[in-house]
């Protein structure tokens, strides 16, 4: 809906300024052609000049050579009326010969006024007569009755503004009527390109002006909604088929584990086939792992995994993550170091424990993978002026920056897929990145600052926590 009224603002204000420039425009021409039109003189003032020009001696009166020649210029002709006899005593060559010779003070006031035979006519006073200067017929169109109320005078300012107002108000008028149906088209449009990215079906009428334009929108919709059930099949087979892979595998794996446990601990085999038995069972728990973390993945990308948030401390589940490891690390081939502030006791989050101890568990088991041959992990948590950091670092091998690289685009964080034996991060960092995702938080990596690795998780402080 603001989409709209922007619109139809935009379209409002486009119209009145448009309607201001013509205006303003008609105005500087209609000055421009009055002035061109006054700049040859004006009739008025010819006749003044002319009686000023005019000369009476001793066989007549006689007119200066210059204005005779402006006269001709403008093929206007020229009388002289004497007061006393109210006769013609002089007058141009070129006089018509349908001008009178004799004139009534009545045809003298008409005269001044207006026209002889059709002739426009202008007065200039002269010593003991009048100078009358006439045009031809087509020439000048004279006002026979300039008379003006002052308050009409007055008042002409506001009138002019009233005028312009209704003039823009018809204009507004005639505009909002002739694009009413554009408007009313458009508003079902523009309601159905917003609601397309909510990924809900989306059907618009299709008639009025923008009748094509609704057809391609319920076209693409229809697309959208197409794809999106392909997508939820696709994935819900996938889904389905991971599940059932899964419960499958479960039982057989169980049984491998259970009678390699029994050939380990049969003293009454020899040592390299208990080993043997060792290796399996190594193996199979391996497998039982990545088949838990595959599920997991799954729920957790499909929302299927139910989130228990609760008010949870963030340096207690890191501790308690390093104490679990520490005691598994019976050969101490992985010491881990718990480097967090002693004066930090608590950062409090709305989280699932069980989850979020995972997702550490994740990070230490990612080092110990991927160093066999040993490496020291560090373990600490951190407190900005904005989040909280559980910051896990190895001094092992570390990564190239190529894979670095990697880690940081690829959406599911996989490599190494070229089927060598090279170690890869796959499914632990996935779900690390699932269960952060899920607690509005976000994951990191970077080079270790003694050569090794190191993966930042970092969630926003609540804006209603206290903890010091």
């Amino acid at each position: 809906m603001k989409d709209i009224t922007k619109l139809i603002r935009r379209f409002v204000g486009i119209l009145l300024l448009s309607t201001v420039l013509v205006i303003v425009l008609n105005i500087i021409i209609l000055a421009a052609i009055s002035a061109s039109q006054t700049a040859n003189g004006r009739p008025w003032t010819t006749a003044k000049e002319t009686a000023e020009a005019l000369q009476k001696t001793e066989t007549g009166y006689i007119l200066s050579g210059d204005m005779t020649e402006r006269l001709s210029g403008e093929n206007a002709w020229a009388i002289y009326i004497d007061n006393d006899t109210l006769e013609v005593k002089w007058h141009t060559e070129n006089l018509p010969d349908t001008v009178p010779l004799h004139y009534t003070i009545s045809d003298i006031a008409s005269l001044t006024r207006g026209y002889i035979d059709g002739y426009p006519t202008y007065t200039g006073e002269c010593e003991n007569g009048l100078v009358v200067v006439g045009y031809p017929k087509d020439r000048y169109w004279k006002h026979m009755s300039p008379s003006w109320d002052y308050d009409f005078i007055k008042n002409a300012p506001y009138t002019v503004l009233i005028v312009i107002g209704v003039n823009v108000f018809l204009i507004f008028l005639i505009y909002m009527i002739a694009n009413s149906k554009l408007l009313k088209s458009v508003k079902p449009i523009t309601n159905g390109i917003q609601a397309l990215p909510s990924g809900e079906p989306v059907y618009v009428r299709e008639k009025g002006l923008l009748s094509d334009l609704a057809a391609k929108i319920n076209q693409t919709s229809d697309i959208l909604q197409k794809q999106k059930r392909n997508l939820q099949r696709k994935e819900t087979a996938r889904a389905n088929w991971i599940s059932g892979v899964s419960h499958d595998i479960r039982t057989p794996l169980s049984m491998v584990m259970g009678y390699a446990g029994q050939i380990e601990d049969n003293e009454s085999l020899p040592e390299s086939e208990r080993k043997k038995a060792r290796i399996i069972r190594q193996q199979s728990t391996k497998m039982k792992n990545l088949i838990n973390d595959l599920n997991l993945a799954s729920k957790l990308e499909y929302n299927m995994q139910p989130i228990h948030p609760e008010p949870v401390n963030l340096v207690a589940i890191a501790r308690q993550s390093v104490v679990d490891f520490i005691n598994l690390d019976m050969e101490e081939k992985y010491p881990i170091e718990w480097n967090t502030d002693e004066a930090l006791t608590a950062c409090a989050i709305n989280g699932d424990k069980e989850l979020l101890r995972r997702a550490i568990g994740n990070l230490i088991t990612n080092s110990q993978t991927h160093n066999p041959d040993g490496c020291t992990i560090s373990v600490c948590v951190r407190k900005s002026d904005t989040e909280y950091k559980i910051v896990v670092e190895d001094n092992g091998v570390g990564v190239t920056d190529e894979k670095l690289e990697k880690l940081r685009t690829t959406p599911h964080y996989m490599m190494s897929d070229s089927g060598t034996t090279e170690p890869r991060h796959g499914l632990g960092l996935l779900i690390v990145g699932q269960i952060v995702s899920a607690h509005k938080g976000t994951v990191s990596f970077d080079h270790g600052k003694q050569g090794g690795f190191t993966v930042t998780i970092s969630f926003p402080i609540p804006k209603d926590s206290h903890t010091q």
